[in-house]
This record gives structure tokens, C-alpha cells and sequence, in this order.
């Protein structure tokens, strides 16, 4: 036989073997894999939920923000700042009023669209009926398009009701169920904001909830009615995009906003922007930065099951070993040598540990198909984590198998054959 053929044969003899001494403690054999099993499926299940958080932050992004817009104010970008950094941008920035906003249209009206952006919660009310803590946002007419609203029912207010402070709103799903129940259209129907009546002119699209808040508990309302109800802010925000028929990247927008504000305020060549801006691109950054902070911690922990489950193979197989004493020295009398008996030992741990985590990845995508039905989150399971999973619980099998497989090996026949 060649050395191919004889390595091929005394691997499937091991595996043979190894199978067998398996089915022969059937319970004994499923008790070890569970370890492994708990710690491969809990491996899925976080990543799973890690990789569907960075899916739902994307799509919550794009709804918040439409394909090609950005935000300027004086501070809009606080997620990865210090309470120092925050304090001095707040001191150094220019505060934004709708004159700001104004003066944008007039210089870069031709190419981008702009919309002033403020947001107050507020209880809403018709008739017996109330809704708690409704978002009331405050916007130009140009925010529909801006950011990609869809109005699933009637429109959006026009520039003369914004000019003009009509009483109008366009509200979202929740705000319709929850005020209007018996399932009419609400169009052309009045609710109070701060007990002044607002006619609905449109519904925007279910857009669901994003990080545990409800995004359809909303109305807006033309920003000119809004600084009216909750007064004039201290600085007010603006959605920006080019217009599609002006051709210009988001890149380019950018670049035409920055350079009007810069000589809005004065600002001479060399300062810092006296003002912040924020993009798609960036909110997706820092969920991503935030989210492999999460995972560079949850990961190791969900892997020490998978030591656990380790440890409790490598007892398993000392106590194999020393059930079948008297086997391996009759084995070793007939001419095996030690690497014959660790390969067989090494392989039975293997074979443990890698049936252990090919229940544990069924496990685990049974469960995440489960909670992304149940909790109507898109939860998928990431071919990284199933490689993981299965590299590690292999790497488990033969690190775990390794001691006792040595310890089998290094048997005198002799002592071997006189066990009981």
C-alpha cells in the first residue's frame, strides 16, 4: 500500500472507531455536545442580532435621512463627542435661524433643496382621544422630497402653507390609529396640537420604530406654525439635498453648503467651519464603530461556552480512556503504534466537538428565523460567525482531545492488558 492509502485507511478505521464508541454511550456522547452546541448557537444568535442591528440602523438611516441628504446646524453630530468637545463646539458654532436657512435658498435655492428641522413631543388629542408623547416636527414643504417621503394618503403641505402658517399636518400611521380608530380617512379631520386644531392633509408611510421609539407617533407641521406653538429654539437645524435635475453629487452639495455658509458668517480662509454637518455615511460609521465595540466584547464572552463545553469533552475522554484501558493495550499488543491511538482519540474528540456545533449553527438559525418573526426584526445569520463557530468548536475537539489522546498513547501494554 502506498502512504496515501495507509493514511487514508487508518483514518477511516479511526473514524469507524470513533463512531462506534460514540453510539455506544449515546447519552453520555449528547450531554458532552451540548456545551458545545449552547456555545455555537449562542455565537449565531449574537451575531445574528449584531449583523441585523447594523441592517435595521442602515434602514432607519436611509429613512431619516432619504438617499442623497445631509444635515447642517450648529451641532448635529454628539454620538462620538466628549461633553468637553460638545461644550466648545456649542461655544465656537454660529447658532442657525430660519434667516440662515433663507439666506441658503437665495444663494444655493437654484441647485439644493433645504428644509428647516425641529422635532417637540407633545400629547395629541381628538375629541375622548389622546396620543401620548406624539413627535410634532417643525419643517419646510421641500422635506418630503428631500428626504424620500412617501404620503400614502393625501400630500404634504405646499410652500404657501408654510409662508401663510396654516394649521395643516400630515401624520403617521400610529398618530392615524390611534386618533381616528374606526378606520375612515382621516383626511380633511382636525386633532390638537397644544389645543389648536390641525386638519390632516396626508399620511405618511408605516415606517416602524427605531431603537424602541415609535417613528409613525408623528406629525408635521409647516415650521412657521410650529416656532409659533413652542416658540423660536435656540437653533434650528436644516435637511439639505441637490435637486435631482441640478446633477450634483452629495460631494458637490456639500461643498456648495459649506462654501455659502463660510461666507455667510464671514469666516476667513484657514478658519474651522462654524458650523457642523452631518451625513448618511457618517451616522452608518459610528453605528458600524459602535457595533464592532459590541461585538469585540459579546463575541469572547459568548465563546467561553465553548471552552466550558471543551473542558467538559476533555473529562469525557479521560474517562473513555480509562474505560478502555485494557482495549488499547490489547490494541498495542497487536502492533498499534501511538500515533494510532491518539489519532483515534483526537478523532472521537473531533467528531464530538464538530457534531456538537453543526447542531449548535441548526440551533442557532432555527432561533434567530424564530425571534426575526416574532419581533419583526430583519435578523439574518452571517456566514462570518457560522465559520467561526465551526472553526472554533473544531479547534476545541482537538485542543480538548489532545491531553487524552496522549495520555492513551503513552499506555504500557503491558499495565494496559492487566487493567480490569
Amino acid at each position: 500500500m502506498t502512504p496515501t492509502s495507509t493514511f487514508r485507511y487508518d483514518v477511516v478505521s479511526a473514524l469507524s472507531l470513533a463512531w462506534d464508541s460514540l453510539r455506544s454511550h449515546k447519552m453520555r456522547s449528547f450531554l458532552t455536545l451540548l456545551g458545545i452546541m449552547i456555545g455555537v448557537a449562542s455565537v449565531i444568535l449574537v451575531g445574528a442580532a449584531i449583523d441585523g442591528l447594523g441592517i435595521y440602523a442602515e434602514q432607519s438611516t436611509a429613512k431619516a435621512f432619504g438617499s442623497e441628504s445631509f444635515l447642517v446646524g450648529q451641532v448635529v453630530m454628539v454620538g462620538n463627542m466628549t461633553r468637553r468637545q460638545l461644550f466648545e463646539k456649542q461655544k465656537y458654532n454660529k447658532q442657525f435661524k430660519l434667516s440662515d436657512e433663507r439666506y441658503l435658498e437665495l444663494t444655493e435655492g437654484n441647485n439644493l433643496l433645504f428644509s428647516p428641522y425641529r422635532n417637540q413631543s407633545s400629547d395629541t388629542r381628538r375629541d375622548n382621544l389622546t396620543s401620548e408623547d406624539t413627535t410634532v416636527i417643525g419643517a419646510g414643504a421641500s422635506l418630503t422630497d428631500i428626504r424620500d417621503m412617501v404620503i400614502t394618503e393625501g400630500r404634504f403641505f405646499t410652500p404657501t402653507e408654510e409662508l401663510n402658517s396654516n394649521y395643516v399636518a400630515v401624520i403617521g400611521d400610529d398618530l392615524r390609529m390611534n386618533l381616528f380608530p374606526d378606520g375612515a380617512s382621516p383626511l380633511g379631520k382636525t386633532f390638537k396640537i397644544q389645543d389648536i386644531d390641525f386638519t390632516v392633509i396626508g399620511v405618511q408611510e408605516r415606517l416602524g420604530s427605531s431603537f424602541g421609539r415609535s417613528q409613525d407617533n408623528a406629525a408635521y407641521i409647516p415650521i412657521t406654525v410650529f416656532n409659533r406653538l413652542f416658540g423660536p429654539g435656540i437653533s434650528i437645524p436644516f435637511f439639505a439635498r441637490p435637486r435631482p435635475e441640478s446633477g450634483l453629487s452629495l460631494e458637490r452639495a456639500l461643498d456648495l453648503t459649506r462654501v455659502a455658509l463660510r461666507t455667510h458668517f464671514h469666516q476667513k480662509p484657514g478658519e474651522a467651519d462654524r458650523f457642523d454637518v452631518l451625513t448618511p455615511d457618517a451616522v452608518r460609521g459610528f453605528i458600524d464603530q459602535l457595533l464592532g465595540m459590541v461585538a469585540l466584547v459579546v463575541i469572547p464572552v459568548t465563546l467561553i461556552s465553548l471552552v466550558v463545553g471543551g473542558i467538559v469533552i476533555m473529562n469525557i475522554m479521560l474517562v473513555s480512556v480509562t474505560e478502555r484501558t485494557r482495549e488499547i493495550g490489547i490494541r498495542k499488543s497487536l502492533g498499534a503504534r501511538r500515533s494510532d491511538i491518539m489519532r483515534q482519540i483526537l478523532i472521537e474528540a473531533l467528531i464530538m466537538a464538530m457534531a456538537g456545533g453543526a447542531a449548535g449553527v441548526a440551533g442557532g438559525a432555527i432561533l434567530t428565523e424564530i425571534f426575526a418573526i416574532v419581533f419583526g426584526v430583519p435578523l439574518r445569520v452571517p456566514p462570518f460567525y457560522v465559520l467561526l463557530s465551526v472553526f472554533v468548536s473544531g479547534a476545541v475537539g482537538i485542543i480538548s482531545g489532545w491531553y487524552p489522546a496522549s495520555r492513551a498513547a503513552r499506555l504500557d501494554p503491558i499495565v494496559a492488558l492487566r487493567a480490569e
